[in-house]
């Protein structure tokens, strides 16, 4: 038995590492989890495993310097306060350009639809991102300088997860905000910044000598009785449908979120095998915005580059 991020499920389910769940465990298991958190860990109707949290990122903010209307574009944060992000880091740059359209096999699911990240709508965001870092209000964040940047007030806002909360709430204190991805504004229209989300999971070994036992504990440890002491002590953000009832639990400004960009800025993550050449020519493009190779003059060449790579058979 083990914990794992289900973006690694089509690679262990190729190794035949994983049991499926069925029966009344696969029922209670479906019963305590929203139909989206399920579809992280199902592949061809199979489920993998037992969720335990949501796996994404969001935003954090200073409350004295943005306001809850403030924090619903990234533009507008811009304009009162500086604003850190991870442009060097391919899990988080494709929310600019899905939030233009740009796709990722199908629904995420379809190998043979490719990716689709060329084309006008992926200059437009190029040119945005190039924009973006040249604004003196905008900071690349980079080993730890965004939560630094927090800590010594020349920085107001930052992208992370729940990973991250302790060492935000020690920076800011009681002006310490979280929430879902912020809009930005493109060619004058507003578009939705959308994250890669999944699920981390309890996953039970096919060789298990007593499968009965390790399947039911596998349950119990994904039950709202685990989850609810996994977030008391240590901040993980419960997924399980009858421990959010609790109203102290849902209200939580760090579970709202995590739980509201899953639900409505953000995308599953593609866990099909091609996912795996995307994340250099993303890395490879912001890097390049940050360094200054990729300029207005060559944004649509090199962001039909980037596309070809990430359907290339290998990088």
């Amino acid at each position: 038995m083990f914990m794992y991020a289900n973006d690694t499920l089509t690679t262990m389910t190729d190794a035949n590492a994983l049991v499926k769940f069925g029966g009344k465990y696969r029922e209670e298991i479906e019963r305590t989890n929203t139909e989206e958190v399920i579809s992280s860990l199902t592949k061809n109707g199979e489920l993998y495993g037992v969720p335990f949290t949501t796996n994404t990122w969001f935003m954090y903010y200073d409350k004295s310097v943005f306001d809850e209307e403030d924090v619903k574009n990234l533009d507008t944060m811009l304009e009162k306060g500086v604003v850190s992000f991870p442009m060097t880091n391919s899990w988080y740059l494709p929310a600019f350009y899905i939030g233009n359209g740009c796709t990722l096999f199908g629904d995420g699911t379809d190998e043979a639809k490719g990716v689709d990240f060329g084309g006008e709508k992926s200059v437009e965001v190029t040119d945005y991102l190039i924009d973006l870092a040249g604004n003196p209000n905008f900071k690349i964040d980079a080993d730890g300088s965004g939560i630094a940047g927090l800590r010594d007030g020349s920085i107001s806002a930052m992208f992370s997860g729940s990973w991250d909360a302790n060492a935000v709430k020690e920076a800011l204190g009681d002006n310490m905000g979280a929430i879902a991805l912020p809009a930005y504004t493109l060619n004058g229209e507003e578009k939705q910044m959308m994250a890669y989300a999944g699920s981390k999971a309890i996953g039970v070994n096919p060789n298990c000598k007593d499968m009965v036992a390790a399947v039911e504990l596998a349950v119990y440890l994904g039950s709202a009785e685990a989850q609810r002491t996994h977030y008391e002590l240590r901040n993980v953000i419960p997924c399980n449908t009858e421990l959010l009832k609790d109203t102290k639990i849902a209200e939580d400004p760090l579970v709202m979120a995590q739980n509201n960009t899953f639900n409505d800025t953000s995308i599953l993550q593609p866990f099909v095998a091609k996912m795996n050449n995307c994340w250099t020519p993303v890395e490879n493009m912001g890097k390049g915005i940050r360094n200054g190779s990729v300029t207005h003059d060559n944004s649509a060449e090199q962001a039909e580059a980037m596309n070809e790579a990430m359907n290339s058979d290998g990088i």
